[in-house]
């Protein structure tokens, strides 16, 4: 059963702004995120239930640089090495997280990320293009904000089911 504590803090149902709402739902899927993990010890954050083999603190890290790849090698243009935007991946080209990473750190960084994707998408119009030199080349490739948010809400909402099975079969804790 659905613990009401647990549920998805949407953004008000009288809001006719799509934008607010837009912006609303990504950051009610980002605090649900964390809110998943709670109680979780870091054997548990560490540990894969599932045949894919991720674990949660690998899907923490890999949001992370979904943001980072969308929003600030993507949409604003920023260089930085393949490394750094797909700092999510090991060497065997699944997500990563290095035993020297603590959960508090990658938690932490996730944060960090949630706070500049939105200082990027503050006050910008939706059907903005992205910069170009940094993840797009030409015009044709860049998509618009509004494209990136959405996308990034799908990432979200996608991969918060995922985390509610991984999580019930942790401990048997479930919410929305």
């Amino acid at each position: 059963m659905t613990n009401p504590a647990d549920a998805l803090d949407e953004p008000p149902k009288s809001l006719t702004d799509q934008r607010a709402l837009l912006d609303g739902y990504l950051d009610a899927y980002r605090d649900a995120l964390h809110r998943k993990l709670d109680g979780l010890s870091e054997r548990e954050l560490r540990t894969s239930r599932l045949p894919s083999g991720w674990t949660p603190l690998q899907l923490v890290k890999h949001l992370t640089h979904v943001e980072l790849r969308w929003l600030v090698w993507g949409f604003c243009g920023t260089t930085m090495t393949e490394g750094r935007a797909w700092g999510d991946q090991g060497p065997d080209d699944r997500w990563h997280v290095a035993d020297d990473e603590s959960p508090a750190d990658v938690l932490a960084e996730h944060r960090r990320q949630w706070a500049r994707s939105r200082e990027i998408a503050a006050g910008v119009p939706a059907e903005r293009r992205a910069s170009l030199g940094g993840r797009f080349s030409t015009e044709e490739e860049a998509p618009t904000l509004g494209w990136i948010l959405f996308h990034l809400l799908q990432e979200y909402a996608r991969h918060l089911g995922h985390l509610d099975v991984a999580r019930e079969l942790a401990d048997g804790r479930t919410g929305e």
